[in-house]
């Protein structure tokens, strides 16, 4: 415990905050990489005139609260104030838009990566780039708000991400993490620069516009893992700690998406290995050993935070409508005077799914509470269906809402592994899917048919993962990172290892053939089931 106190008094820690969809969580660690104080915030998307978007508000009086909450943990752990770190990062979801003018306002609301309303600018800059550009990139958003001649266009002086701009008022650099920057604009693979000859065609398109900027000139400097990013100012410290008592002049890492966050918390930035992400949204992630053979609309091109490529399936949709199914089983377990913890409540319903059907007994479930790419869909219905015969019992509901959260991911692996060949050694879980132990692993492994391995760490997450490229950028002394995560974080790391059950791999395959069968009943729920947005 003084050991502890001492490193938190000198400070001999390093901090990560992350910006989930969900939740803001802020993890401290000490020297060994080990957690040593917490601290979150709930928080929550709107749907505001047809965007998905969280206010400045919002983003600020989160972030004060986590790092609130943090700080109390602190003193409350070791009596002791936290006044000085080591060196921190900031993390956020990747992708979306966010734009600023020369006076640093915000010329439109920020747009999350959840939107899929730039299907005309994605298609249209994948066929002239020859290169997929996704829905929720940056520059699709950018080049879609060309396309509607949105009159906030001529005033851009800044793009960027939620990690960036965070980063960028905590400290004055615009800059971003080559892993977050690879999802605003496609990355050179050799100089680990955006791709020159895909800003030169992206000029050319826009050039009759005749805007006051240039391309290169609004994107934000691209930094490597291990390189410094400045320091919190003293404007910075207040705007993360209103109380004061946090120092300036922390080193800052380069700030990151939370798929970089996620391959370092999984020790998975190794050629040939992979990880799947599964909260909100779910994402698979596979360090390539050679480029893919074409272009797949399914597959994302982005970058481990030390610039290496890296294959991306990305889901917009995972946990969120089992979530409220739980919410609602747990309302009628109320009714009836039952007092348990939510916690308790996910353990008994998630390890019940094993009880019913491999193939849910013909239950059928959508999970999709926003829009779609991988299976085409710019709006989302969340839809359960059954026919009279259907085995309709609580385990078969459970377990076909737990394999719906899975079935886009599955789509895009198909071609992944199937049909591009993708050399993958070890893939390992971790989010909010793999929390109940053993469940999510199950479940997972049938559905890639595939090991699935989960470390002791995996509820550390992504916050644990920048504050460890907060470490790195201050312990590195020339270790790449590869090298570091191996030696210096995961050489003693506790980890689990399930093999796919070959029923539940069949039974998945049924589901899946029922899945892909149905979609067009998706697509008419969402072309006639109207509502009004909140």
């Amino acid at each position: 415990m003084e050991k502890i106190r001492n490193a938190i008094r000198e400070g001999d820690t390093y901090l990560g905050i992350e910006l989930g969809s969900t939740r803001i969580k802020a993890v401290l660690i000490d020297k060994e990489h080990t957690p040593i104080a917490k601290g979150s915030h709930n928080w929550k998307n709107k749907l505001e005139n047809g965007i998905w978007t969280y206010s400045l508000d919002d983003i600020w009086t989160g972030l004060r609260d986590c790092y609130a909450q943090l700080a109390k943990d602190v003193h409350d752990k070791y009596d002791v104030e936290l006044e000085t770190i080591g060196g921190m990062g900031i993390s956020a979801m990747m992708h979306g838009y966010m734009v600023f003018d020369k006076k640093d306002n915000l010329l439109v609301p920020f747009r999350t990566w959840r939107n899929t309303i730039t299907s005309e600018a994605s298609n249209k800059l994948t066929e002239l780039f020859g290169f997929n550009i996704p829905q929720r990139w940056s520059i699709a958003h950018l080049y879609q708000a060309i396309l509607n001649n949105e009159d906030h266009i001529a005033k851009i002086s800044h793009i960027t991400t939620l990690a960036g701009y965070i980063h960028w008022q905590l400290t004055g650099n615009k800059v971003l993490g080559i892993g977050d920057a690879s999802s605003v604009f496609p990355i050179d693979d050799k100089t680990h620069q955006y791709n020159s000859s895909m800003l030169s065609k992206f000029t050319n398109l826009i050039g009759d516009n005749k805007f006051p900027w240039k391309i290169e000139e609004i994107l934000p400097k691209i930094l490597t893992a291990g390189e410094m990013a400045g320091v919190i100012s003293d404007k910075g410290t207040k705007l993360l700690d209103p109380t004061g008592r946090l120092n300036a002049n922390i080193a800052m890492c380069p700030p990151e998406g939370d798929a970089g966050t996620g391959m370092v918390a999984t020790n998975a930035v190794k050629k040939r290995t992979g990880n799947i992400s599964a909260g909100t949204s779910i994402f698979a992630m596979v360090v390539l050993e050679k480029p893919l053979s074409k272009v797949s609309p399914e597959i994302d091109i982005i970058t481990t935070p030390s610039g290496d490529a890296v294959a991306m399936v990305h889901c917009n949709n995972c946990l969120g409508d089992i979530d409220a199914w739980v919410k609602l089983l747990g309302d009628a377990a109320s009714l009836l005077g039952a007092e348990f913890d939510i916690n308790t409540l996910y353990s008994k319903l998630y390890n019940n799914a094993f009880e019913g059907d491999a193939d849910c007994g013909e239950l059928l479930s959508y999970n999709y509470i926003s829009g779609e790419h991988i299976t085409g869909f710019q709006e989302g219905r969340p839809l359960f269906m059954r026919t009279p015969h259907s085995n309709f019992n609580l385990a078969n509901f459970i377990r076909a809402n737990l394999y719906s959260a899975c079935a886009s991911l599955k789509i895009g692996m198909r071609i992944l592994v199937e049909q591009e060949g993708a050399a993958l050694d070890s893939i390992t879980g971790h989010g909010g899917f793999f929390k109940q132990k053993y469940v999510g692993q199950r479940i997972m492994s049938a559905v890639i048919d595939a090991p699935v391995t989960v470390m002791s760490t995996a509820g550390e997450g992504g916050p644990w993962g920048m504050a460890i490229l907060a470490a790195y950028m201050q312990n590195n002394r020339g270790e790449k990172l590869v090298d570091y995560l191996m030696n210096k974080v995961f050489v003693e790391a506790e980890c689990t290892t399930i093999n796919p059950n070959a029923k539940d791999v069949e039974g998945f395959k049924k589901y899946m053939q029922r899945y892909q069968t149905n979609l067009k009943v998706e697509r008419v729920a969402t072309e006639t089931f109207k509502t009004k947005e909140k």
